[in-house]
């Protein structure tokens, strides 16, 4: 099965356009919470507590409140299948920044219930934010620029994560001692593929600022190893994919593209 959609993501690849595998990569904001692109792949932030595109659905709980596997693998389990019944194939979450982090409730109070969750969402999980805002004093989503540092705690529930078969991680924006953000260093993508992930990264909102240098940020995030990049400004996202397309046809997306439709074909969806 893995070697046919391998087969079939080669042959769809071979199609497309220059413009086509730039928009493929490229993903912004359908509805509040909700995002999606020309991937076909549609996203949500269904975390539990107070980060909910659908408040209704599961799951029910704010992570934090978790207290047993059992407990957050059925709550995972249940957000999955509500999800799919909404026409949505991935979850942004969950969440595996380690509990002493900066974003209070939206942590597990240990790493095991984390990837407990993911393991009930299954091919549905996007877990975030590598490589890990534990050692953060401010949550990303509050400041343009947070420092950081990387302990083995921080990338010990990706790793459970990724053995366990999640087929996408989110990289996050914090600085680890490095000249750019996370989302921008190859060194943060080469940290994740040495877990031996072979999914879709993406980046975090790479509409950060208000004025984000969309421009510069695309290409090197897709330089830098990212095979999807989110913008919450659909604005931004039209930018993006100006500023990939001659990446494209020079083939540098083509990495990029194969593990898009590789999700794609692991979702079930029909080929392009």
């Amino acid at each position: 099965m893995h070697l046919l959609a391998a087969v079939q993501a080669l042959l769809a690849l071979l199609m497309l356009t220059p413009e086509q595998k730039a928009r493929l990569l490229v993903v912004t904001t359908e509805s509040p919470r909700v995002f999606a692109g020309a991937s076909g792949i549609r996203f949500a932030d269904q975390e539990g507590g107070d980060v909910k595109a659908f408040p209704a659905l599961p799951p029910d709980r704010a992570p934090a409140a978790y207290t047993s596997e059992r407990d957050a693998l059925a709550a995972g389990r249940a957000t999955r299948e509500a999800l799919r019944r909404n026409r949505v194939d991935v979850d942004f979450g969950p969440v595996l920044d380690a509990a002493d982090g900066p974003l209070g409730s939206r942590q597990f109070r240990r790493a095991s219930l984390g990837v407990a969750f993911a393991r009930g969402l299954g091919d549905a999980a996007c877990v975030k934010h590598f490589p890990g805002l534990g050692t953060a004093k401010y949550s990303t989503d509050t400041r343009p620029h947070v420092d950081a540092h990387v302990r083995p705690r921080d990338i010990a529930p990706f790793r459970a994560a990724i053995r366990a078969g999640v087929p996408c991680v989110m990289v996050g924006h914090a600085f680890y001692g490095t000249r750019y953000r996370a989302s921008l260093e190859p060194s943060t993508y080469r940290r994740l593929r040495k877990l031996g992930f072979g999914g879709v990264a993406i980046t975090d909102s790479l509409s950060i600022v208000h004025d984000a240098p969309v421009e510069r940020w695309a290409p090197q995030a897709a330089r830098a190893g990212a095979d999807m990049l989110l913008f919450t400004s659909p604005a931004h996202a039209e930018r993006a994919v100006s500023a990939l397309v001659p990446l494209a046809r020079r083939g540098e997306l083509d990495e990029h593209v194969a593990r898009v439709l590789r999700l794609r074909a692991r979702l079930g969806k029909p080929m392009l």
